[in-house]
């Protein structure tokens, strides 16, 4: 390892070249990063008592080249980049405000942005991931790209609005100040893999699928980072879309759970997979080991993104969605692996689809912690891995049935259970209540009807008049407080704020009123004939029945188990 301390501007002020390798994350410095970037720079730089800045390391190791010396950036792109940014968008300020300040656009770039005597690639500086090559390209040589979306572009338009009315004299004097340390490692006797570690614990930001990435890599020839990049990574990237930032991590978590069955913390998922992958780094087994990642990312894909195409099945992950419950996802990985190799057919997934949502939803219903369904839902994964392995074709949903009937802490709410929690239950504050409405309104529809544009209403409102303290009775202040958030007194309508706090028959006769309306929920309100306790209990017992049709319980003796 070779380290100095060294100006930045000298440090560029040679001809050679910076590669960012496949396996580094994309450009991902925000307004935020900029914005202090800039804050330093114009502060040395108008400071004359202040020698200089310390911008951080920049970590490369030599990857050699005939004409010009080529280094692979381990640590630092993004601040090598954003500084790229900043003196293209100085030159073209300089250029635009016709002002002397020693330096012109030209020798900016020809200095610190540019290679002048070279072409092709080779003319760049710097060349980033695949991802933002010719972004950068573009805007240093046009000042513009294409994808107006990327942070590179709006980090650039960002340096561009602050240029416009600063003072380019100090703003190139605090550049001129900054100071880096230069830090080559030798692959001869530097594991670059364990300095790269060092640095994210000492505060670089990276995911751990960044981390993972980088791992699996890291330790290849170049040749082979590429083919393995470009045949499996950057497709599985791309399957994420918008979502791979904020879902990659949790994947290889959910992955890394059903194939070792131990759930891993959230923050050290890249230690538990360098132990999976601990006598396995041959790049033969390596490369299996990705192909399996890439083949489960599909499900992933279908079950967290809901890319399902299949209308049955994805209508199914519609109501688990709802339920906002993703510690199940392992479990649901290992079903659609079981389903996809032919060893479980399309109606057994649907009904273990659907058994599951009656478990997740009886249960919060029921106010029953869910702290540890993640390791009830790892257990289920395990013996329908162990059951695929010994038995080949299995039955998933009996499978099920007899787990959540037999095995007391999965513990799944009897129907005498549900109802008592579904009658009394706080449901208008219950983050699931538009879910809950969406499932009884449609249970025996031939045709589902969205209540998208619906909205929750109060039959007993929130705040009562008079007319409606002699509607309730002389108890009605002990009915309101029980029963005002209960199912038995909610409802969906289109016209809220219409009904508002009318009496109970203004809102059966009026225009979007009960009678008006062509939701199944509202057919027994039209016909009430007053509201009280014993009207709301009497619906809520009615709906109760209903749900307990909607969300079932297992029948043991189907279970075969």
């Amino acid at each position: 390892m070779k380290a100095n301390e060294a100006n930045l501007l000298r440090f560029l002020d040679s001809t050679k070249q910076f590669q960012v390798p496949i396996f580094q994350r994309r450009y991902s410095w925000e307004r935020r990063h900029c914005k202090q970037l800039w804050e330093d720079i114009w502060r040395v730089g108008k400071n004359k008592e202040i020698p200089s800045h310390f911008l951080g390391s920049i970590v490369s190791i030599e990857a050699g080249s005939p004409t010009v010396p080529k280094f692979l950036v381990i640590d630092g792109q993004q601040r090598l980049t954003t500084l790229a940014l900043l003196l293209s968008a100085l030159g073209r300020a300089i250029e635009t405000r016709h002002v002397d300040i020693r330096i012109d656009r030209n020798r900016l770039e020809g200095y610190y942005l540019f290679n002048d005597k070279e072409d092709g690639e080779l003319r760049y500086k710097q060349l980033l991931t695949p991802h933002d090559r010719d972004t950068l390209i573009q805007l240093l040589e046009i000042g513009e790209a294409f994808d107006n979306t990327s942070l590179l572009v709006k980090n650039y338009q960002f340096f561009e609005k602050e240029l416009r009315r600063a003072d380019l004299e100090t703003v190139y004097k605090g550049i001129q100040k900054l100071m880096i340390v230069d830090i080559v490692l030798d692959t001869r006797s530097d594991n670059p893999q364990l300095i790269f570690e060092s640095l994210n614990s000492t505060g670089l930001e990276l995911s751990q699928v960044d981390l993972i990435r980088n791992y699996v890599l890291m330790g290849q020839d170049p040749s082979t980072q590429n083919r393995l990049y470009k045949t499996y990574w950057q497709p599985m990237e791309q399957s994420f879309g918008t979502e791979y930032a904020k879902r990659f991590d949790l994947f290889i978590r959910d992955y890394l759970t059903l194939k070792t069955l131990q759930i891993s913390n959230k923050k050290q998922v890249y230690e538990s997979f360098k132990r999976y992958v601990a006598d396995k780094r041959e790049p033969e087994a390596l490369e299996t080991i990705i192909k399996e990642i890439v083949h489960y990312a599909k499900y992933y894909v279908r079950i967290a993104l809901l890319e399902e195409t299949d209308q049955e099945l994805r209508a199914c992950l519609e109501d688990i969605h709802a339920l906002r419950i993703e510690v199940i996802f392992p479990l649901l990985l290992g079903i659609y692996e079981a389903y996809s190799q032919g060893v479980a057919g399309k109606a057994d997934v649907v009904e273990a689809f659907r058994l599951i949502e009656s478990y997740l939803f009886r249960r919060a219903i029921c106010g029953l912690p869910t702290h540890s369904l993640n390791e009830h839902f790892v257990r289920i994964a395990a013996v329908l891995s162990d059951d695929i392995q010994s038995k080949g074709n299995i039955n998933i949903s009996q499978i099920l049935k007899g787990m959540f009937i037999l095995i007391r802490p999965l513990h799944f709410p009897s129907d005498s259970e549900f109802k008592q929690g579904f009658l009394i239950k706080d449901v208008y504050n219950f983050n699931r209540c538009k879910y809950l409405l969406h499932k009884l309104e449609n249970y025996g529809r031939e045709e589902p009807t969205s209540i998208e544009n619906y909205t929750i209403e109060h039959v007993m409102p929130q705040t009562l008049s008079e007319e409606w303290q002699t509607e309730l009775g002389e108890e009605w202040r002990e009915t309101y407080e029980k029963y005002l958030h209960t199912i038995g007194n909610l409802t969906l309508t289109g016209d809220n704020s219409e009904l508002s706090n009318h009496s109970f028959k203004e809102k059966q006769e009026m225009p979007g009123g009960f009678q008006d309306s062509p939701l199944c929920l509202n057919r027994g309100l039209a016909q009430a004939k007053r509201w009280n306790e014993t009207s709301i209990v009497k619906r809520a017992e009615m709906l109760s029945e209903k749900a307990c049709k909607i969300w079932i319980f297992p029948d043991i003796g189907t279970s075969g188990v």
